[in-house]
């Protein structure tokens, strides 16, 4: 699970707590200038609301793109500009920051910070490591994989920061027994593979990173008649995307880039002394990984799950209303467990697996981030900006939906290098939206590769979180990020280009030429 992108930039020398470095100068001056001259000059004829939004709309990029005020506090914008503007109203505006999606966020959060809690991810992860590993290039795949694993259900902040300590452990071993010009190469290695990892994780579920859940959310906004994208859907596609992608990094780190000596073997004692010092599994430990196991079937099997010609009932149907259930209720349900279950360990932290410790270190920060893009998508609508957008891509109709994935996934993927993923997916998806609906294709062929195209980010140590906690454990440079990096974004568009095309149409019942009845605007409808 990834948590949106801080890109905070170090320092060439200590800064007095009050600098704010020029961009952000400039972007605050510009966010302003752009929102000032779009109100006055309305861009847009005869729609004096959709300009309006506009304005709003280029405001909150500007300030997202440049981080100019902490992302948070720019998503409160429509808050105070809809209802002055006349946009909305306030008391219709603010139910939208707080929905069945923000549920569903909070819900496998709280699951994630128990298992944290508990140290069970530290335990999944050196189980993976110890069944996998064997030579450098196991041993990296072993890493890889325990990370990736974790980062469908933990953020990929939390996964790195405790994955990074095990692989220092072994990569100090083995400079200790060969040296450290010697080891180059596997440290280099095994660190960019915990960092990809993380990233390409997240991919695979729905609650794995938050651009995916900022997809399905205002892909119901914007078409509600639509069926809602779930859990199982879309690990049927994400899964295999990410497991191939992690197949591509691993060769390109192990066997193109950063080739390990043959003689420079791995010390399993370090990863033997990692498991002592967790001693057995715990009553806490194997509780919350029932719990976790748990809700991940239910999510997956929640709905009747179309594989070809195989076709698996959902346990919602066996009740009297299975369309009042959602992944929302299920998340928050088995998080609540979590606070039923005592504790049985002597000396436990804690009276219950989860207690009211757990709120404060929500990611509330996140949450409001959200809000502020499903409020986006929703002025989109109300204003009819979505509408006017649409008219500038008409011409797209001429243009194959496989070079639109393309573009979508090139343009995403290196626009993330410096920007947040999860602001930048709220800003473009409510365009993409509009796009596919101009160029008459299913939006979903745009806003799909678009949002998983916003995790494969893998050239510079801004990009995500887990580039840059790799990036501080200074065993790797910005170059070596850089030189890899560029080709797996290239190697990532075309993983999600081909994964998408192939499986994820299959799975969303896409037709890659037909505008879905739901799509159609209302005024264009017969």
């Amino acid at each position: 699970m990834h948590t949106a992108d801080t890109h905070s930039r170090g320092a060439a020398e200590p800064r007095s707590p009050n600098y704010i470095p020029r961009g952000k100068k400039i972007g605050l001056v510009l966010g302003l200038v752009l929102f000032l001259a779009t109100i006055l000059l309305a861009p847009i004829p005869d729609a004096p609301a959709a300009n309006r939004m506009a304005a709003v709309a280029l405001l909150m990029a500007t300030w997202w793109i440049t981080d100019a005020i902490p992302l948070f506090a720019t998503a409160l914008l429509p808050l105070v500009l809809y209802p002055l503007l006349g946009i909305d109203s306030g008391g219709a505006t603010a139910p939208i920051y707080f929905n069945s999606t923000i549920i569903l966020f909070i819900g496998g959060f709280m699951i994630a910070l128990t298992m944290e809690k508990w140290d069970l991810h530290r335990r999944i992860a050196l189980w993976i490591i110890r069944k996998i590993g064997g030579g450098p290039s196991r041993m990296v795949l072993g890493f890889m994989i325990a990370a990736a694993f974790l980062s469908m259900w933990v953020s990929n902040t939390a996964t790195g920061i405790m994955m990074v300590p095990i692989g220092l452990a072994i990569v100090l071993r083995m400079e200790e027994e060969f040296g450290a010009e010697r080891t180059k190469t596997f440290s280099v290695a095994i660190m960019l593979g915990i960092a990809y990892s993380c990233s390409v994780g997240g991919i695979a579920t729905l609650v794995g990173t938050p651009p995916n859940l900022s997809l399905a959310r205002i892909y119901q906004i914007t078409f509600p008649e639509a069926p809602p994208i779930a859990f199982g859907q879309w690990i049927l596609m994400g899964l295999p995307m990410t497991a191939l992608m992690l197949a591509v990094i691993w060769f390109m780190i192990t066997q193109v880039f950063y080739r390990v000596p043959p003689d420079v073997t791995v010390d399993d004692a370090v990863l033997d002394d990692e498991v002592r010092r967790l001693g057995l599994p715990t009553f806490e430990q194997r509780a919350v990984m029932a719990v976790f196991t748990a809700t991940a079937f239910l999510w997956v099997f929640r709905r009747r799950l179309d594989v070809g010609v195989v076709s698996i009932p959902g346990w919602s149907e066996l009740l009297p209303n299975p369309e009042l259930i959602d992944d929302g209720t299920v998340a928050i349900t088995m998080a609540s467990l979590l606070f039923l279950i005592p504790t049985r360990t002597p000396g436990a932290p804690a009276p219950r697996l989860m207690g009211p410790d757990v709120i404060p270190r929500l990611p509330w920060n996140i949450v409001l981030l959200f809000g502020g893009g499903f409020a986006l998508a929703h002025g989109f609508q109300v204003t009819g900006l979505s509408e006017a957008i649409g008219t500038l891509f008409v011409g797209l109709g001429a243009v194959p939906p496989l070079v639109l994935i393309g573009l979508t996934c090139f343009g995403l993927s290196f626009l993330t290098e410096l920007t947040s993923n999860t602001a930048t997916a709220e800003m473009i998806l409510p365009i993409l939206a509009a796009a596919g609906v101009a160029a008459g294709v299913d939006p979903l062929m745009l806003m799909i590769p678009a949002a998983i195209s916003a995790s494969c980010a893998f050239m510079m140590p801004v990009a995500t979180p887990s580039n840059a906690i790799v990036f501080g454990s200074d065993r790797v440079t910005i170059s070596q990020m850089a030189r890899i990096g560029i080709f797996l974004n290239l190697c990532g568009v075309l993983v999600v280009m081909g994964v998408f095309y192939v499986v994820g149409t299959a799975v969303f019942q896409i037709d890659p030429t037909v505008l879905p009845a739901w799509a159609v605007p209302a005024a264009a409808s017969p």
